[in-house]
């Protein structure tokens, strides 16, 4: 799903995402270890993965890719 970056730390590499459907999910730096990401700033579109659902929804990746 895409997102939008609405918070990021600079320093500790976490941050939270909009999703389209306007939940803010927040982001730890386990989200982009492995991932070209190196740097994130507000307002940026970015795709992200998550586990769960309802309450217990949270974000495991985020990244540059887009989907075709």
């Amino acid at each position: 799903m895409q997102a939008t970056v609405s918070r990021y730390d600079t320093e500790t590499f976490s941050g939270a995402v909009l999703t389209d459907t306007g939940i803010e999910l927040p982001f730890t730096v386990h989200a982009v270890a492995n991932t070209p990401v190196r740097h994130l700033r507000v307002g940026q579109r970015v795709r992200i993965e998550t586990t769960g659902s309802g309450a217990d929804l949270s974000v495991t990746r985020v990244d540059f890719g887009t989907v075709l």
